[in-house]
């Protein structure tokens, strides 16, 4: 993957050029030598990914997520709690205005508001924003640059499975920065593409690169390189862990590639996992696991954890 360069190295916007390392359609994804990260050019237009966003996503490309969350809601919650223990393991007691960019409907801040967190959020979907307002959620139908917020006003920023799909992901986070309170912090989750599990399941087992998801997914970032953005963004990283490696199922001969059956039975096999690990006296173990993962680049998600740094 390319070198993650300082924010004085980086290229102006629309110079984009590095390794073609997959090619999907008129779509090529490159190793980006002046963003820092593998991302697909040409990049859709802000006009294309408004359109995409706030009325096709939740319609046409993902008809019944809202409805697999609500099925997944037990598990969901505990992914939900460990970001929750962090952030106030990390804040101090009287800090809990939280804003979740990309809220979808709405169930983590349900979750904060729950165990007594000042939460918004922010979804540019008219459908997942709506659901997430009947659940009594103060949540803005926007992208976040349309949204009207005023600067240092949040303790801590939930950012999930939204990185990907950023045509400028350091403006997006220098922008996140910006409506933190100082020391806030921001929990970034993304997908973690090119992975060496990804790598053997190419090399060896002849998978096509079944992650690539143009236009949706505009980026495809490793731990270190989500790590990068963040720093040249003005965050420095507090702690790396990762989610269950879905990857592992392909890996063991459960082809789930195309096949939700297959794929929601690996899925609800994950879930299980998760839940009875962290409900008994292997809690610790599953954490360290996680992020054992995450330091050799494995997980099907990258969580990373950081803090606002004071640069004047």
């Amino acid at each position: 993957m390319p070198e993650v360069k300082e924010s004085s190295e980086l290229t102006t916007p629309g110079e984009h050029s590095g390794k073609v390392l997959d090619t999907v359609g008129a779509v090529d994804v490159i190793e980006c030598e002046g963003c820092g990260f593998a991302h697909i050019t040409p990049i859709p237009s802000d006009k294309e990914l408004s359109e995409i966003y706030k009325e096709e996503y939740y319609t046409e490309e993902k008809p019944q997520f809202i409805d697999c969350v609500k099925e997944d809601l037990e598990w969901w919650n505990s992914v939900y709690n460990d970001r929750y223990d962090f952030l106030e393991s990390v804040l101090s007691s009287g800090r809990r205005r939280i804003l979740d960019i990309g809220c979808g409907p709405g169930y983590f801040l349900k979750r904060g508001v729950e165990r007594g967190w000042n939460c918004s959020g922010v979804e540019p979907s008219r459908t997942a924003a709506e659901h997430a307002q009947g659940l009594g959620l103060d949540v803005k139908n926007a992208m976040l640059a349309e949204a009207a917020l005023a600067e240092s006003t949040f303790d801590a920023i939930h950012c999930s499975e939204v990185m990907e799909h950023i045509p400028d992901p350091l403006s997006f986070l220098t922008r996140a920065a910006a409506l933190l309170k100082p020391d806030g912090i921001i929990c970034c989750v993304a997908p973690n593409d090119y992975n060496p599990v990804q790598e053997i399941l190419r090399d060896k087992l002849g998978y096509k690169p079944y992650w690539l998801a143009p236009p949706h997914h505009i980026n495809y970032f490793t731990p270190d390189t989500l790590a990068g953005v963040l720093k040249n963004a003005g965050f420095g990283v507090v702690s790396r862990t990762a989610m269950f490696p879905m990857d592992f199922f392909l890996l063991m001969g459960d082809n789930y590639v195309g096949d939700d059956t297959v794929g929601r039975a690996c899925h609800a096999r994950r879930k299980k996992l998760d839940l009875l690990l962290g409900e008994s006296k292997l809690k610790g173990f599953k954490k360290e696991l996680y992020e054992l993962m995450a330091r050799h680049n494995v997980g099907r998600e990258i969580v990373i954890y950081a803090q606002k740094e004071d640069r004047r």
